[in-house]
């Protein structure tokens, strides 16, 4: 039986990172996959000049992450048209424009229209830290979240499709003791890597608290392909030693939100 897979992040290569084997698995079992982006990653890095230019870095996103969606099977992309609100503490968190700033009700609505239209049987997005309290992160967390409780109220948004209730809600999420390895792998290898640095280890998820490990080594090559398809926001990963990679991809990890408790994000599926 088909079932559905949606996966609702922030930023292009948030998918692949943290969700692009268990997607890649699914789309292999023969599931429909729904990736939603909320915004186009507008002020990220740009690895290389030559890639992109702030102007057009959103448009060189969107490519990258329809390519790497493409590297994992993933066929059905969808991007909300919010702009990237940038790390805490920065300019870009002001702009009229920027995720944070958008109405509530009007990024829920969207989802509840999503949710409604694809009747997912898994919905997957960031824990409410946002794995290292990228703004964004936190953000399009508590939307999905607030978008999954009200896409069953035949009340809430009329005229957006049939009410529909989501079975499973996942936050992928990153244990204390896998952020401890990263973080020592990257200092022993003299690199500055921007997510160990910026999460603090006691806000990190305790490893008690993932319901779902999945080891999705079968499908690293499909995982690195899309990491590969980032180009511009590579830099840090490219200066970690050999081998860190296939670690780091080798397996992805969930906490559950809503729904029955069985140790796998796709047991159902």
């Amino acid at each position: 039986m088909t079932r559905t897979l949606l996966v609702a992040l922030a930023h292009p290569d948030d998918e692949t990172f943290g969700v692009g084997g268990a997607m890649a698995r699914a789309v292999d079992e023969g599931h429909r996959v729904v990736i939603v982006c909320a915004t186009r990653g507008e002020v990220g890095e740009i690895a290389d000049p030559a890639l992109a230019t702030p102007e057009t870095l959103g448009q060189v996103r969107e490519r990258e992450l329809r390519s790497a969606a493409g590297a994992l099977g993933v066929t059905d992309v969808r991007f909300l048209g919010h702009r990237d609100s940038g790390m805490a503490g920065t300019t870009d968190n002001a702009h009229p424009a920027a995720l944070v700033n958008a109405d509530p009700e009007v990024v829920v609505g969207q989802l509840v229209a999503i949710v409604r239209d694809v009747r997912p049987d898994v919905v997957v997005t960031f824990e409410p830290g946002g794995i290292y309290g990228h703004p964004d992160h936190v953000t399009i967390s508590e939307r999905v979240t607030a978008a999954v409780e009200a896409a069953p109220d035949v009340a809430r948004w009329p005229g957006t499709g049939a009410p529909y209730r989501v079975p499973r809600l996942y936050y992928v999420a990153l244990p204390k003791s896998v952020l401890r390895r990263f973080q020592a792998e990257a200092r022993e290898a003299g690199v500055q890597w921007g997510l160990a640095d910026a999460m603090q280890i006691e806000k990190a998820v305790e490893d008690s608290e993932i319901d779902a490990a999945l080891d999705v080594t079968p499908w690293i090559a499909r995982k690195k392909a899309a990491v590969a398809a980032h180009a511009t926001q590579l830099g840090t990963v490219q200066k970690m030693p050999e081998g860190f990679t296939d670690r780091m991809f080798s397996h992805e990890w969930f906490v559950l939100a809503r729904g029955e408790r069985d140790g796998e994000l796709l047991a159902g599926l």
